[in-house]
């Protein structure tokens, strides 16, 4: 009987070797181990490594106000200027929430005061950002009106900021007259009563001394890179968002690390 059995087992080992597969041995085992670790340890891949730890343990906060530059009319969401701040600052490996924007596209420095009314933000932002006024250009407002109102959400801005005027940049109006939208519309004085506007927003950003980005230059290279501009032919594309995002992004995360201190 046993020597029918021992029979049975070289029948089946050989088998086995002959389709490929050869029985496991204790040094099979330890070569099958991590290369740089213990035998029988298991390698996490790069991709599903767990993640850093991350540099602050109370997620930064940032209120975007304005009109349709902000909302990023005819670009994805991910592709607006404060969604693509907000990722910047993950990759650097700090926590903050998604940004809440309150903007419209079309809205008026007025439109934009009762918005942020009816949306009531609570509490104080790390981070504040303000662009607005290229409807009341494009509806023929008034200037004087325009800087009124203005002032009004600027300092409705820093009311919001938790370093008050230290934790607000003011972002110029770009100049929508370089687009094909405007072919036909007189881009010169389009070009000139978009310089007025901002003549105001940077006065009275000085007056309250908040941090000011002239991205106006470069809303207008798009005269020579349609790359620039949205599919709408009038809206920035995502590529001119980031270079947005690019020249305030140094200022913009200096005071959300200020407020770590």
């Amino acid at each position: 009987m046993r020597l029918r059995i021992f029979f049975l087992l070289l029948l089946f080992i050989s088998c086995k070797a002959q389709n490929g597969i050869e029985p496991m041995t204790q040094s099979d085992l330890m070569e099958q181990s991590d290369p740089i670790g213990q035998p029988g340890t298991v390698k996490i891949p790069d991709a599903i490594q767990p993640a850093d730890t991350m540099k602050n343990t109370i997620p930064f906060t940032y209120l975007a106000l304005g009109d349709s530059y902000t909302i990023g009319e005819s670009v994805s969401e991910n592709e607006r200027y404060p969604v693509q701040f907000a990722d910047s600052v993950r990759l650097l490996k700090y926590k903050i929430e998604n940004p809440l924007i309150i903007a419209k596209t079309g809205w008026t420095t007025d439109e934009l005061n009762k918005g942020i009314e009816a949306v009531s933000p609570q509490g104080k932002y790390d981070l504040v950002t303000l662009l607005i006024g290229v409807n009341n250009q494009y509806r023929g407002r008034d200037t004087a009106e325009y800087r009124t109102q203005f002032a009004q959400l600027l300092k409705r801005s820093i009311n919001f900021a938790v370093l008050g005027n230290k934790g607000v940049i003011v972002i110029s109006i770009p100049d929508w007259g370089v687009t094909p939208f405007a072919k036909d519309r007189e881009p010169e004085l389009i070009a000139k009563e978009i310089d007025t506007f901002n003549k105001i927003n940077k006065e009275e950003s000085e007056k309250e001394s908040v941090y000011y980005f002239d991205i106006t230059g470069i809303s207008r290279q798009a005269v020579t890179s349609p790359d620039l501009i949205a599919r709408d032919g009038l809206h920035p594309s995502g590529k001119m968002y980031e270079l947005w995002m690019k020249l305030f992004f140094d200022r913009a995360f200096s005071i959300l690390k200020e407020g770590l201190k």
